[in-house]
């Protein structure tokens, strides 16, 4: 069975999506394109341009953006904002989705074409949130239930101020929608302030989560430094952080089941080749922590296919944290910036040879049916 572990369904940009108008939606999708790595350039000549001038603040203000007539043109499917009387644009959106939507049809199109069973949904604020997102999650699921699992989505951000009405709303995705995991991106978390994510005032929240016995899947950054433009160093040093964090998490709920989306921030490690340290290794000694392999979306426009540069890493990963606790995934469909469906897959089935045949089946579906229990 192959299992890609990291997919995403969602309406088009500037519909509601769960938020109370779609222009509400918009802020966040302006917010989320302002410090994503893809390049943006001006529509007329292509010619480089900025586009952190989308958030300068770092996401401290959604509500307050610059006006900047940011908008979604329809008919190709990209964002488009201006600037100095210009327009611009970006591709964080992969070409060729039509309004910026990826429907649980198209997800199933692909997936029969590169030849996958099954696909856990991603949740993320720039798709959508609340009752009204989890309801269109839950009908992609509906759809296709045999070939669908999804996420439940948690408003980071509001655990701190509004816990109870989060947890609510995490026990109606799960225990009505019949959801299947949770995701956490603690970024988000650090929107309401620098308090450690792992305990605390966030103890409660965690206690209702590892209640209903679904994995926890955690995307991690460099911690609070992740906003404030901080040099490599830093944000090297805000990762390795947020891992003790997690470990710290791990300790408390030693009976809950986590995985790390994406893999490592690969990006702030890149030394010409990527140069991982050693302490990177260190949640993974436990039975219960599990890690994503998903190199393309990430790094696709460093290295081209099939990714040699990054082969020894993921030989890494299989020695330091074991086949069985890796699970492929491919950011569907924003990895098809950089390849195709069918080229996520063979780059790991055709040309990692240190690969056995019992690390391949592990990696391609063996350990996310594990973990969502299939």
């Amino acid at each position: 069975m192959i299992i890609d572990s990291h997919v995403y369904c969602f309406e088009p940009a500037d519909s509601p999506a769960g938020y109370a108008s779609g222009e509400e939606h918009l802020k966040w999708v302006q917010a989320s394109q302002a410090y994503h790595h893809q390049p943006a350039f001006r529509i007329r000549d292509r010619a480089p341009g900025p586009s952190d001038i989308l958030d300068p603040d770092g996401r401290s203000d959604i509500a307050n953006l610059p006006d900047l007539n940011f908008r979604i043109n329809h008919a190709r499917g990209r964002v488009v904002w201006e600037w100095q009387g210009e327009e611009y644009t970006k591709h964080f959106y992969p070409p060729n989705l039509r309004s910026c939507e990826f429907t649980a049809m198209s997800l199933n199109g692909e997936m029969d074409y590169a030849d996958v069973d099954v696909a856990l949904i991603h949740t993320n604020p720039m798709m959508g949130r609340g009752e009204g997102y989890v309801a269109y999650l839950s009908s992609c699921v509906e759809r296709f239930p045999k070939r669908l699992r999804c996420m439940a989505p948690v408003d980071e951000y509001r655990v701190l101020t509004e816990t109870d009405a989060v947890v609510a709303e995490l026990d109606r995705a799960i225990s009505h929608h019949g959801l299947h995991a949770v995701k956490f991106c603690p970024s988000l978390a650090y929107m309401a302030g620098d308090t450690p994510w792992d305990d605390g005032p966030f103890r409660p929240f965690w206690e209702a989560v590892v209640a209903h016995k679904v994995p926890v899947f955690f995307t991690l950054g460099s911690g609070p430094s992740e906003f404030r433009k901080a040099p490599e160093s830093e944000q090297r040093r805000g990762y390795l952080e947020e891992l003790r964090l997690l470990m710290r998490w791990m300790e408390r709920y030693p009976d809950a089941v986590c995985s790390i989306t994406h893999g490592f921030p690969y990006r702030i490690f890149l030394e010409g080749k990527l140069v991982l340290p050693d302490e990177v290794w260190e949640p993974f000694r436990g039975k219960n922590c599990n890690m994503e392999v998903c190199f393309p979306v990430r790094l696709g426009d460093v290295f081209d296919f099939p990714y040699r540069e990054v082969w020894p890493v993921l030989e890494s990963m299989v020695e330091h944290i074991g086949a069985d606790h890796l699970l492929w995934g491919t950011d569907m469909p924003f990895q098809n910036r950089f390849c195709t469906y069918r080229q996520s897959r063979q780059w790991i089935e055709k040309y990692c040879e240190f690969l056995t045949a019992a690390d391949r089946a592990a990696i391609m579906g063996g350990t996310a049916a594990r973990i969502l229990q299939l």
